[in-house]
């Protein structure tokens, strides 16, 4: 399962989720690393990634609510 987050989302912030995840007592399998992604001008931070057991949490860095 995939759930992510704007890291600048007002309505739902980042650490409401993250809070709601460490309620699951879900095992942590890979702790948090960005991720990147590349277009004609160059490579761009495009948020930071944590996997757990059945379920991983991905930010979009720069993204409100309206993440989609």
């Amino acid at each position: 399962m995939l759930k992510y987050s704007g890291d600048t989302d007002g309505a739902v912030p980042l650490t409401g989720t993250m809070r709601w995840i460490d309620a699951l007592n879900r095992t942590i399998l890979e702790p948090w690393r960005p991720y990147f992604t590349t277009n004609s001008t160059g490579t761009f931070l495009g948020g930071y990634i944590e996997e757990y057991d059945g379920l991983t949490l991905g930010t979009v860095h720069g993204a409100g609510h309206m993440a989609p």
